[in-house]
């Protein structure tokens, strides 16, 4: 058995590839429209790990999705959870669960699908501003 990809329903495919793929880092493998059945797919995968794929799928009639938080969560390895939600930050996506403890963050996509960043090896020392910034809503 072999782990393909997690399928995330996203309403606005500009507003989603901007927070995936700019803010978040991930890069488009490849992408398929299907007319007939009115749908677009976009393959994403962090760099380095093809493997490891985000289904993104928008359809092109109009729905309403709901699920959020009750789905789970998407989660990925950071070289630095700190420049990682700086870089986040930057692109105006909220911290909803600072790094604090230099080990775990998380964020939503503009759908409201949690994603959590964990920092790869073992958690960096607690800075600031990270140390004494709030939750914020639900992540």
């Amino acid at each position: 058995m072999k782990y393909l990809h997690t399928m995330v329903r996203v309403t606005d495919l500009d507003a989603s590839l901007r927070f995936y793929c700019e803010a978040l880092g991930l890069r488009e493998l490849r992408r398929h429209e299907s007319p007939q059945g009115r749908f677009t797919l976009v393959f994403l995968a962090a760099p380095g790990d093809d493997d490891a794929q985000v289904e993104l799928t928008y359809n092109w009639d109009p729905e309403t999705y709901t699920g959020g938080r009750n789905f789970g969560h998407l989660a990925y390895e950071v070289d630095d959870i700190y420049a990682a939600c700086a870089q986040l930050q930057a692109h105006g996506v909220t911290i909803l669960r600072p790094p604090r403890d230099g080990r775990m963050a998380f964020v939503r996509s503009p759908d409201q699908i949690s994603v959590e960043l964990l920092q790869k090896g073992q958690p960096l020392p607690p800075q600031q501003p990270w140390q004494d910034l709030p939750n914020v809503g639900s992540w």
